[in-house]
């Protein structure tokens, strides 16, 4: 079975790190992520990050640069989680899927109960 891709940003507002927290109806409820979602079929990953985010955050973004994937196999399924760093430039920041957002230090990224995908991109994130 194909991995599903998955794009996700790393945003930094006032030099904190955005991070979303699942609705308790999705799946993995209440796990912290890098907002973003699957790639749509004829979408470059740059395309559907910045229409992921724009959708579930209502805010506008400049991307950076492309980090290492992430492939995690689930029970049911398994992920490229392919993260981009992301600088926000515009909007006023309102969460519409998910339960939470917070603003965080690179240092205290570890604290949250990330979804298991997440995990690498937040250790590398933390060395960087």
């Amino acid at each position: 079975m194909d991995p599903i891709q998955v794009t996700c940003a790393i945003i930094t507002i006032n030099n904190k790190i955005l991070a979303v927290q699942r609705s308790r109806i999705m799946s993995q409820p209440m796990k912290w992520e890098f907002p973003g979602g699957k790639i749509e079929p004829a979408e470059t990953e740059m395309e559907c990050i910045q229409r992921e985010i724009r959708e579930e955050l209502n805010i506008e973004i400049k991307l950076l640069d492309r980090l290492q994937p992430s492939v995690h196999p689930y029970p049911t399924f398994t992920i490229e989680l392919i993260p981009y760093t992301a600088h926000y430039v515009s909007g006023q920041l309102r969460i519409k899927e998910h339960n939470s957002y917070v603003l965080m230090n690179r240092n205290e990224l570890d604290t949250l109960d990330w979804a298991e995908a997440d995990w690498p991109i937040v250790r590398e994130i933390m060395k960087l």
